[in-house]
């Protein structure tokens, strides 16, 4: 005979808990990732295009709040990948709760759509105004969004700070997890996103002025990405038993490894020498850079999903 559900759960013959803790798999961390990208690269295009420019800005900056939306919609179908009662989307969205990020998460997410939808068509080009405007009646709606540019930018910065601070927050305000309990983790995965956005951008192709800004921008970020992991783990260490316990993990645990060669190493430490050395020479920048950090950003994600996850298996009685 099966045993029952109170006996799996306190005998511990459960296959969500042994051999490990597992709720959240690969689609949260693709999530997350996307999210933090997507953040990055409307805050990135909206200082980008935040003043009027003589000539119309490369044609990624041109596309990339529209390209955000095409990631953003990517994510949230790896979210919705995850969700055990897919049906029940909708609840999400029948209301508003003040104290709960995910309700704060799902109303930033679908905001963000027409104010990057607006933004995309204030960032267009003259040709691809005329291309679009053949295509589209949106010769109304193109006249009020660009009278309203500031605004919209405004509004797209706003929103990918949000969406940026959120993705942490997510798994910030889980403090059942210890790896995850820790106020630095919503500016850590906003500054990671920046750094992606950063990263993507670079990889296509832009003018000078936007290409030096991108590469020091990219380069602030990584800097301030290693000063909070730092300050992350010194606050696991002065934390009593339970912080020891998750900065074991990375300190020398199972997922020290992973963490410190894929994520310091690979998505920190190697793009900031090659950005170093790239703007000290003059030389171009060349596409391994920005991959690496993007790499790194999925990795710092998916790292600590893991390893929370990890923790809290662990403190398991």
């Amino acid at each position: 005979m099966l045993p029952t559900l109170l006996e799996q759960t306190t005998t511990r013959v459960n296959a969500e808990i042994d051999p490990a803790l597992h709720i959240w798999g690969w689609e949260i961390a693709v999530y997350l990732f996307l999210g933090g990208l997507v953040a990055g690269l409307l805050i990135l295009s909206a200082l980008l295009l935040w003043r009027p420019r003589e000539q119309p800005p490369s044609r990624i900056l041109q596309f990339a709040p529209l390209v955000a939306l095409a990631l953003l919609s990517l994510g949230m179908g790896a979210l919705f990948l995850d969700l055990a009662y897919k049906l029940h989307v909708f609840r999400f969205y029948t209301a508003f709760r003040p104290t709960s990020p995910m309700s704060w998460g799902a109303w930033i997410l679908v905001l963000i759509y027409p104010v990057a939808a607006l933004s995309g068509l204030v960032a267009l080009g003259p040709d691809a105004r005329a291309w679009l405007l053949k295509k589209l009646p949106l010769g109304k709606v193109l006249a009020w969004a660009e009278g309203k540019r500031q605004a919209l930018l405004g509004a797209t910065l706003a929103g990918g700070v949000g969406l940026g601070i959120y993705t942490g927050l997510l798994l910030g305000t889980l403090t059942a997890r210890i790896q995850w309990n820790t106020a630095v983790l919503g500016p850590l995965f906003l500054t990671s996103g920046l750094s992606s956005g950063a990263a993507f951008l670079l990889l296509f192709k832009l003018d000078e002025v936007d290409r030096h800004r991108l590469v020091r921008w990219d380069m602030l970020a990584l800097v301030v990405e290693a000063v909070l992991i730092g300050a992350m783990l010194l606050g696991f260490a002065n934390a009593g038993a339970a912080g020891q316990l998750a900065a074991e993990a990375l300190l020398g645990g199972a997922w020290t490894a992973s963490f410190w060669s894929l994520v310091v190493v690979m998505g920190i430490a190697v793009p900031l020498l090659l950005e170093g050395i790239e703007i000290k020479k003059h030389l171009p920048l060349v596409a391994v850079t920005p991959t690496l950090v993007l790499l790194g950003g999925l990795a710092l994600r998916a790292v600590l999903l893991a390893a929370g996850q990890d923790s809290g298996f662990r403190m398991l009685p």
